[in-house]
């Protein structure tokens, strides 16, 4: 219950009574009353206990208005920042401070739909930035669209990208797949012919396109590979086997003829490479032919380091550029050179030295 207090007349110190009552703190018990006769002159005056109004308003706690009680005063640097109360009751307190809760802690939309805080601790944040006009917001977006040649430059970039990753995996399948490959399959083949000849399956005679009857021995290259009939890519040389000239115009002769040149191919680089180092082959090397019943051994004459894919003639009975002036028995291995091209052609002829029959055993060039 708010206490009464005795009217004063109006005017009596320039003031009204309702002035007196609450104009000064918003209190229904007025400091002014309690404690003295109000404001004279500008100075307070003591009250009946010797007591300010000015005494009084820092003294004692402000009276809640709706409740009548005491309260504890806010903390003086929060009671600076905070708002005077709103008029009216309860509900417009709290309208008014969602209001204020808005203005201060809110956030808004931005053009880009971000959203952008409002309070003080986010002006930083772009809280004071004004929403952006449609006109505004459709030149940032076309800012940000990448431009045709932007667009083409990445194109070009992944095309270069894929074409890299292309070639590399082309390089990895030529130089190291095709010889694990061709190196399965001819040693598979090589497993095979000695398994017949052990058998007496396979007898000397005339053979079939791709079909393997010999062994191919170089020992200083550590060469062992299956000598297959023909000259066939697919059927032949990329399986990692060595092909016999047994063809047409290149026809040549078998280790077991009285006379005559036998040819050999072989890839130098990729499909098993077995020809890759026979550059390195001197004079007096040995070069061994393996078949059912017989080892032919020859030793290396000459080599000849570049020669057109044309020059047939080194395969000619009697081998020209050889140096053999005379009818004979001779090997004649054809490879292609440089190394990872087939622009020309690298050959190396050897004369045959010895012909022994298996049930002897392995000649000296293969036991040493």
């Amino acid at each position: 219950m708010t206490a009464l207090r005795p009217e004063r007349e109006s005017g009596a110190h320039g003031y009204g009574a309702g002035d007196q009552g609450t104009s000064y703190g918003g209190q229904p018990y007025g400091v002014q009353g309690a404690y003295g006769d109000g404001w004279h002159g500008g100075a307070a005056t003591p009250g009946p206990y010797g007591a300010t109004a000015e005494d009084a308003t820092t003294r004692l706690p402000p009276i809640d208005e709706e409740t009548v009680a005491l309260r504890i005063p806010d903390p003086p640097e929060r009671a600076v920042r905070e708002e005077p109360p709103a008029p009216g009751g309860r509900a417009a307190r709290r309208k008014a401070a969602k209001k204020r809760q808005g203005r201060r802690g809110g956030s808004h939309k931005a053009a880009d739909g971000s959203s952008v805080g409002q309070g003080p601790e986010g002006a930083s944040e772009g809280a004071l930035r004004a929403p952006l006009s449609r006109v505004e917001a459709r030149r940032q977006a076309r800012a940000r669209k990448a431009s045709p040649a932007v667009v083409a430059s990445r194109a070009i970039g992944e095309v270069f990208i894929t074409t890299g990753v292309l070639m590399l995996l082309f390089v990895t399948y030529q130089l190291w797949w095709t010889n694990v490959r061709a190196h399965a399959q001819a040693g598979k083949e090589a497993s095979d012919l000695q398994q017949d000849w052990a058998n007496g399956e396979r007898k000397p005679g005339a053979f079939e396109p791709g079909q393997g009857f010999a062994l191919l021995h170089i020992p200083k290259l550590d060469v062992v590979v299956p000598i297959a009939e023909g000259i066939s890519s697919k059927k032949v040389l990329d399986r990692g086997m060595v092909g016999h000239y047994a063809e047409g115009a290149l026809k040549t002769a078998m280790p077991d003829a009285r006379t005559g040149n036998f040819g050999l191919a072989g890839h130098r680089n990729t499909h098993g490479e077995p020809f890759r180092y026979i550059n390195r082959l001197q004079p007096g090397d040995p070069i061994v032919v393996e078949t059912q019943d017989t080892y032919f051994v020859y030793k290396t004459a000459s080599t000849l380091p570049v020669t057109p894919p044309s020059n047939v003639s080194v395969l000619e009975p009697v081998p020209k550029g050889s140096g053999f002036t005379g009818p004979g028995r001779y090997i004649t291995l054809t490879t292609c050179t440089p190394e990872f091209t087939s622009k020309y052609r690298l050959i190396v002829w050897g004369q045959m030295v010895e012909e022994r029959p298996r049930s002897k055993g392995k000649p000296d060039a293969l036991v040493s």
